[in-house]
């Protein structure tokens, strides 16, 4: 797929990803409990497959395990769907205990406070709760993108803070470059991939 064929992708799209991240906007909205769900929804994404942890967020809400169970009965939802389930059923009571102390949602206050939460899963949040259009979301799908289309050279094994900030940058110009922002963008990559849009 060449640029050309990227902006035609996205003019097929583009609706619905606008509509999507006018719903990330509402989340932002929705009050604690749905921004603590969001950032729950991060946690467990991490090497693990996005509609599963969704899947996983929804059994923790109606099970009321998200805002009061135990370690292992969020492992135990968890289970199946996430991996590293009892690792991040460690991050989700943790977070919790933090998370309704302190309402400041800053990336770098998260990614220093949420154990489990890098700047790829704190920038990921902060978009799905309508307070990061101006972020990116720099995990494989977007390398893979960012390459193909040679707005970077090469994908990195790992990526240390200040990698991630120049790719963050770089996927900024590519964006203003191309014409679709950034968060429309990382929508994009990811439906062109996944086939529907999701978060």
């Amino acid at each position: 797929m060449n640029r050309k064929e990227l902006l035609s992708a996205y003019k097929k799209r583009k609706k619905e990803i606008k509509k999507r991240l006018l719903e990330f906007k509402e989340t932002g909205r929705g009050g604690n409990n749905k921004l603590f769900a969001e950032l729950c929804f991060c946690l467990c994404t991490p090497q693990s497959k996005a509609v599963n942890c969704d899947e996983a967020v929804r059994r923790l809400e109606h099970s009321k395990a998200l805002f009061g169970g135990s370690v292992e009965k969020v492992a135990k939802h968890l289970k199946g769907l996430v991996r590293f389930h009892n690792n991040k059923a460690k991050y989700i009571v943790e977070a919790r205990g933090k998370f309704f102390k302190n309402p400041e949602l800053k990336r770098d206050w998260l990614v220093k406070n949420i154990k489990g939460l890098g700047l790829k899963e704190a920038s990921h949040f902060l978009r799905n709760i309508g307070l990061g259009d101006d972020l990116a979301i720099v995990d494989r799908h977007v390398l893979t993108n960012l390459a193909k289309y040679g707005a970077i050279s090469n994908i990195p094994k790992s990526i240390s803070k200040k990698q991630y900030f120049d790719i963050e940058e770089k996927m900024r110009k590519f964006s203003e470059e191309i014409g679709i922002p950034l968060a429309e963008l990382d929508l994009l990559f990811w439906s062109n991939q996944a086939g529907h849009v999701f978060k």
